[in-house]
Formats: structure tokens, C-alpha cells, sequence
């Protein structure tokens, strides 16, 4: 593969990581809820659901999204409703003050891991990513899965690093929020744009079904 290009894939994929979003705003909120060893194990279900967009962008992510396109959207929907309830449990930590708080901060980390790969596949920078990002970085006229393989070893390294510093921030910022109303503002802001990103791949994977299902 051209280096040239490498490096521009590892400048955009770098950009797009920095870049807040879902992804790494709950892996930043997990480490501030549950600390450092849930936020780790969060990043790895990350990982795998950002391994399963690469996986699918080699089976042809657009091929899947014309002959299955009411299983797409029904993928992408579940994501979405997960996020949105990751979103309203961030608003109820909001509406509680820490020592009323929900007990969901004290759930078992390895949950985490399944919390992370949700969110991978309901983010729609993924779907925006792999759509739309990543083919002009493969060269159809030579073998698509070794160039897959490359640039999924050069993304998620990138994702990873850019993660840990969220970690790290969500380390730091934990001691903020033994005050309440710190940690009020960052449920509800969290809460509120969880939400409205639920909403808003919630109501395009319905758009999704009902296309697919009149064309079936």
C-alpha cells in the first residue's frame, strides 16, 4: 500500500477519534462512574465493535445495505436503543444527588464489555466511517481484505491511544465530581446528547425498515 496514503488514512482516522463522540464520550464517563478498570474493558467492546464495522466494510458494507437492508437498520437500531438508554441512566444519575444516586455505578465491570461493543454499533461516525471514509483508502484493483486488515491494525492502534487519554481525563475529572453539582452538569449533558442520538438513529433505522419493507 502506498505510504502516502497510510499516512493521510492515519491523519483522517486520528482526527475522526479526537473528534468527541459517542464512543468516547462513554468511554470517558465510564471511567469517571466506575473507574479506570471498567473504562479499560469498556475500550475492548469498543474495539470489537469497531473490528465488526471493518469485518462488514470487507463482506461489502453496501451490499450488505441492498440485499439486507431491514437487518442493517435492525443492527443499527439496537445500538441506537441502547445508547438512548445509556442516556436516560446518565439523566437519572442527574436527577439523584451521588448519595441517592441509581445503583448502576455499582454494577460488575465486565459489563462494560458488552456496554462498549453496543455503542461501537449504534455510532453512527462508525457507519459514517467505513461508508464513507474508508473506501477511498482501498485500492479495488488489488486484494480488499489484506488493505482492510492494514487499516484496521492502523485505526483501532489510533482509537486505542486517543481512548486511553479519554480514560485518563475521566480519571482526573472523577475527583471533580464528588461535587454534585459537577457531576449534575456532566450526567445531563451526557444524558441529553446520548439521547438525542438514540433519537436520531432510532428514527432513521425506522425510515430504514419501512424502505426495505416496501421494496420486499
Amino acid at each position: 500500500m502506498d505510504p502516502g496514503k497510510l499516512a493521510t488514512f492515519a491523519i483522517v482516522t486520528a482526527l475522526t477519534s479526537i473528534t468527541p463522540g459517542p464512543n468516547m464520550m462513554f468511554i470517558m464517563t465510564q471511567s469517571v462512574w466506575r473507574g479506570s478498570r471498567s473504562a479499560m474493558i469498556a475500550l475492548a467492546g469498543l474495539q470489537a465493535g469497531n473490528l465488526t464495522w471493518f469485518a462488514m466494510a470487507g463482506l461489502g458494507l453496501g451490499t450488505l445495505l441492498r440485499t439486507a437492508p431491514l437487518a442493517f437498520a435492525a443492527l443499527t437500531m439496537a445500538g441506537g436503543l441502547y445508547l438512548g438508554w445509556l442516556g436516560i441512566q446518565a439523566l437519572r444519575h442527574a436527577a439523584f444527588p451521588p448519595q441517592q444516586a441509581p445503583a448502576a455505578a455499582s454494577r460488575p465491570a465486565g459489563q462494560a464489555m458488552r456496554a462498549g461493543f453496543a455503542v461501537a454499533l449504534g455510532n453512527p461516525k462508525s457507519i459514517v466511517y467505513v461508508t464513507a471514509l474508508l473506501p477511498p483508502f482501498v485500492d479495488t484493483g488489488a486484494a480488499i481484505t489484506p488493505q482492510l486488515a492494514v487499516l484496521a491494525v492502523i485505526a483501532l492502534s489510533i482509537d486505542v491511544a486517543v481512548s486511553l487519554a479519554y480514560i485518563l481525563a475521566g480519571k482526573r475529572l472523577s475527583a471533580a465530581m464528588a461535587r454534585p453539582a459537577v457531576r449534575r452538569r456532566l450526567d445531563l449533558g451526557v444524558g441529553t446528547v446520548f439521547v438525542l442520538i438514540a433519537v436520531f438513529i432510532v428514527s432513521h433505522g425506522l425510515a430504514g425498515l419501512r424502505s426495505g419493507a416496501l421494496g420486499a
